[in-house]
């Protein structure tokens, strides 16, 4: 049964679950990562994001942003300029999130010679 069934039924733990889940969905997504990395060391604007995070279209930037923003993660401040001057900053929640993600990011690097060769082995044995 896929994960949207399984969030369908009113069973209190299982919505629960859904909810958490969905808010892993959106802090693990490729570009929000990136984002909040970024957005880590203080305000930043959205062109320093667009230069920042490479394959990243304009258009997947902005609803990256504002997702982050709906979700408490960001702060969004527009300055009253010719032309507006808006810059991105991490909320506290975002801050403490930087904590685990760095901890991932640490695994990760770790890690990550040990799941090429895995992978690798895998698809030898796969054909």
């Amino acid at each position: 049964m896929s994960q949207r069934n399984i969030c369908v039924t009113e069973q209190a733990e299982v919505t629960q679950a859904c909810r958490v889940l969905d808010v892993l969905n959106r802090v693990a997504g490729k570009w929000s990562i990136s984002v909040l990395m970024e957005a880590r060391n203080g305000p930043v604007r959205f062109t320093e994001l667009e230069r920042a995070i490479h394959g990243i279209s304009r258009r997947m930037l902005t609803l990256t942003l504002r997702s982050l923003e709906r979700d408490g993660l960001l702060i969004r401040t527009v300055y009253p300029t010719v032309p507006p001057k808006v810059e991105y900053e991490a909320t506290v929640m975002a801050r403490e999130l930087f904590e685990y993600l760095s901890g991932l990011t640490a695994w990760a690097e770790r890690h990550e010679p040990a799941v090429t060769a895995s992978r690798e082995a895998y698809d030898r044995a796969a054909g």
